[in-house]
């Protein structure tokens, strides 16, 4: 039998969001759609009467479970792939794909991996900085005023998902590194590659963007990181083995 799309593996995430009202509709919306929670990133108001009056009794529930976080990397380490959501384009905002676009590879992922749908906060959006923990990055198409409300935008995100989910998917389906993982993977690559001078010290995100990219459209197993990790582990020991070498022969030399 092929695996289901399972919607309770499928998080909103909001980072960061300046109106409870907004958390609220989110809940709302989480419920309509029959989502699996709701995670709040350092909000700037967290009034929960305010939140669950817009969120109403249907959806107290939801107002029940939230996940509270204060730190981004912290709040989406237990995923293992992670849509952000963005207005903007830009040279370092590549690859954007539509709602209707990324909702079934959402659908057959969420049968066997915790996914999440990234919300940047109402006034700017999420930092490009936060969108390199991302996987993918989604615009929603508009006509000539881009921005949404932020419940707008979950509603039409979970709309997609739903929508897709209800439609066949692939019989394989494979489990996919978390966040977590990834990112201690980026950090020690990052490490490495700096030390052996492949990128530059001064300005080493520039090219980690790139290369996370590149990444990022292999969708890495937990197994796959740990093989890079492992070739990560021989480098630094190599490299260290040949400075050790070096400084010994350069000593032997001044005798």
């Amino acid at each position: 039998m092929p695996p289901k799309p399972n919607p309770n593996n499928v998080t909103i995430v909001l980072h960061r969001p300046g109106s409870p009202e907004n958390i609220g509709a989110a809940a709302r919306v989480i419920r309509n759609m029959g989502m699996g929670g709701l995670t709040v990133v350092a909000p700037y108001n967290y009034d929960e009467s305010r939140i669950r009056k817009m969120a109403t009794h249907e959806a107290s529930e939801i107002i029940d479970q939230i996940r509270i976080e204060t730190d981004l990397k912290e709040a989406l380490a237990p995923f293992h792939y992670v849509v952000g959501t963005t207005a903007r384009t830009g040279r370092q905002r590549k690859d954007i794909v539509t709602p209707n676009q990324i909702a079934p590879r959402i659908a057959e992922l969420s049968a066997h991996n915790r996914t999440a749908f990234l919300f940047g906060p109402e006034d700017r959006g999420l930092t490009n900085d936060n969108l390199r923990r991302c996987h993918a990055l989604v615009n929603i198409p508009t006509a000539e005023f881009s921005s949404l409300n932020l419940a707008q935008a979950v509603m039409v995100m979970c709309y997609e998902y739903f929508m897709a989910a209800s439609s066949p998917i692939p019989e394989f389906t494979p489990r996919l590194a978390s966040r977590l993982e990834l990112d201690n993977m980026y950090d020690h690559l990052k490490d490495v590659l700096i030390r052996i001078s492949f990128i530059n010290r001064q300005n080493p995100d520039y090219w980690m963007n790139n290369i996370r990219r590149f990444f990022s459209r292999l969708e890495l197993r937990a197994k796959e990181v740990s093989i890079v990790r492992g070739i990560l582990r021989q480098m630094d020991w190599y490299a260290e083995k040949r400075f050790r070498d070096g400084r010994d022969l350069a000593g032997k030399g001044e005798q």
